[in-house]
């Protein structure tokens, strides 16, 4: 069984087919979406290693565990400057190039727009069809 998740954005219908056993029910799905996009990204910069070390700060100095990243992408966002300083936006693009991707859309960067403003503008938008 597939679901579809439809994003609309500036009067376009965007749509991509995304099977179940990728994302799971309707903002729970975008959620583990950004998760797993989150240690992919984070992997492929800092390995395994890395990312357990970045957990770990999240959890121990900022109270954000993974799961969370998508309901507090404010707290990730500042965490991770916290971290890395400069190299934060980067990382942040990377993760949202790459959910985009996930998601079968082009990501477009907007004016004035941060890490969370992206993730609340896709769980906003977010639409599960049966």
């Amino acid at each position: 069984m597939t679901k579809r998740l439809r994003t609309v954005e500036n009067s376009d219908v965007l749509s991509t087919t995304i099977s179940e056993t990728e994302i799971g029910g309707k903002m729970e799905r975008l959620d583990d979406l950004l998760a797993n996009v989150v240690d992919e990204t984070l992997t492929q910069v800092f390995k395994k290693e890395g990312v357990r070390v970045i957990y770990d700060y999240f959890e121990n100095n900022h109270h954000l565990k993974r799961e969370e990243i998508a309901e507090k992408p404010g707290v990730f966002s500042n965490g991770l400057e916290r971290l890395l300083g400069s190299a934060a936006p980067v990382i942040e693009n990377l993760i949202l190039k790459n959910l985009h991707a996930k998601l079968g859309l082009k990501f477009r960067e907007k004016k004035g727009y941060g890490f969370s403003d992206y993730v609340k503008e896709l769980r906003e938008s977010a639409v599960v069809e049966g």
